[in-house]
């Protein structure tokens, strides 16, 4: 048996006694060391995101050991220090066949079809496993965020030079800014409400940062007059992304990372698109940037120990939920599910 932090239908959820599960022959079976609350964990909680199905153990930002493994895993072993791709398409589909994984008509999902990390152990299929070699659990349980922007950054294709606006900084903004930093742009400049997080993304490496009262205020801020090269929502929020198409300057690129509500809409002007040679990107999840994600993190191209501000017991399950949608200032939540 084991403690696990269920969701039985929207806004209902609590820490149940469960049965550890047992791994199928193509499948190991991790005892969860860490695992971080996502904005896709906040959505599933209420309800609004469609894909997932109750009741439900959300959770797919994690890393633990190997405990046990199927009688068809050859390359992955007991005691091992791993994480796993969450995403788990299916191969087969036309999408798949198209080399669009992360578009895979059937894709399933660790903590959003089937049971997640936030429990003592979950079984991933051997194909999802990664080693983390020497990065700490608390490391490699953002390898996944941190994959999310890789793969937007392979769909973006900077240039060297380019300067860049990204709303939101919160542990997405700021690892997509320490990201597009290290990709060669010249200028990244942070727009958020809470100081403290702008505080942080300063120390991370962030060249500007803005309050968003002050994005327009009279006081002239650190905008360059035709607009940046791109633009990124890490906020998900719809007035923000509106807001968006106003700072970013012609033949230049949005980017929309940032995860809003299935239902929610935006309201922007098709002729600004035509008449500025304007790119609109979008980036779903991720499609096989786990080893690129390890490598930043191991090599120190990205920094992710300070984007960590709350650790709590699975047991304070519901308190981490309250942290991560309520609290402005707070950055990413884990939950020390084992030491």
């Amino acid at each position: 048996m084991m403690l696990a932090a269920r969701i039985t239908s929207p806004h209902q959820g609590r820490v149940v006694e469960t049965t550890t599960p047992t791994p199928r022959e193509n499948e190991v079976l991790i005892e969860v060391h860490r695992a971080g609350i996502c904005g896709t964990d906040l959505h599933i909680w209420h309800g609004d995101y469609d894909v997932a199905s109750y009741p439900l153990i959300p959770g797919h930002e994690f890393s633990g050991v190997v405990t046990a493994v199927g009688s068809e895993v050859v390359t992955v072993r007991p005691g091992e220090r791993v994480t796993a791709d969450p995403n788990l398409p299916c191969h087969r589909c036309s999408n798949c066949q198209r080399n669009q994984q992360n578009q895979c008509l059937n894709l399933q999902a660790v903590g959003v079809t089937r049971n997640g990390a936030f429990a003592r152990h979950l079984t991933v299929p051997e194909s999802a496993v990664f080693p983390i070699g020497s990065l700490s659990y608390e490391q490699a349980a953002l390898v996944e965020p941190l994959a999310c922007v890789v793969w937007g950054l392979k769909r973006l294709q900077l240039q060297p030079g380019d300067t860049v606006l990204i709303f939101g900084a919160g542990p997405m903004g700021c690892l997509m800014m320490q990201a597009v930093r290290h990709a060669g742009a010249s200028r990244v400049v942070m727009v958020d409400k809470a100081p403290r997080r702008l505080e942080l993304a300063s120390q991370l490496g962030a060249s500007d940062t803005l309050l968003a009262d002050e994005l327009h205020s009279t006081v002239p801020p650190p905008l360059p007059p035709s607009g940046f090269d791109v633009v990124a929502d890490a906020t998900g929020i719809p007035r923000v992304i509106e807001q968006a198409f106003t700072c970013v300057r012609p033949r230049g690129k949005l980017w929309i990372f940032g995860v809003a509500p299935g239902n929610a809409t935006a309201t922007f002007s098709p002729y600004q698109i035509f008449r500025k040679d304007l790119t609109i990107i979008g980036s779903f999840a991720l499609d096989r940037t786990f080893h690129q994600s390890i490598a930043l993190i191991q090599d120190g191209a990205i920094r992710v120990e300070p984007l960590v501000s709350h650790r709590l017991p699975l047991e304070d399950f519901q308190e981490g939920m309250d942290l991560a949608e309520h609290d402005p200032e707070r950055m990413k939540v884990q939950f020390v599910v084992s030491e």
